[in-house]
């Protein structure tokens, strides 16, 4: 059985609102599945942007393998995602709204031992926004906790 691969950004959650989401593959390159494959990656300052009328993320931090020779990759290239073309035609449009950004969310490895990226469409919060996120998930773990005694 084989170890579950999910990296996660807990803070674009937290940073923005994400009201949209696409799972989209990744084009890698030699060692960088290996690291992937032992976790060693970094979703924290990742965002995407469009280049030529494909998209790629930037930020996105794979770590070097470990036993990789001179072949190893570069931990913090840009990565080209894919996507179907209506899907890249759907996130272009809402890129093109002020505020709008398209942020990674979580990283993981599907049953076939694709790596996959889930990315979402996020409006930036405000910092007031933040604090009543922070106030509403701290009401609904009270009123969780409430239920269960």
């Amino acid at each position: 059985m084989t170890k579950k691969v999910e990296i996660v950004n807990r803070r674009a959650r937290f940073d923005y609102e994400i009201s949209e989401t696409w799972v989209a593959g990744i084009v890698l390159r030699g060692t960088e599945i290996k690291s992937l494959r032992s976790s060693k990656a970094s979703l924290v300052d990742c965002y995407c942007y469009e280049h030529m009328n494909e998209l790629f993320v930037r930020g996105m931090n794979i770590s070097e393998y470990n036993w990789g020779t001179y072949n190893n990759h570069e931990p913090k290239r840009d990565r080209k995602l894919l996507l179907n073309r209506r899907e890249l035609k759907k996130i272009f449009r809402a890129m093109q709204d002020k505020g709008n950004t398209v942020v990674g969310l979580k990283l993981f490895i599907n049953d076939e031992g694709l790596a996959k990226l889930l990315i979402g469409l996020g409006r930036g919060r405000k910092s007031h926004d933040k604090r009543e996120h922070l106030k509403e998930q701290d009401s609904k773990r009270e009123m969780d906790r409430a239920r269960k005694f």
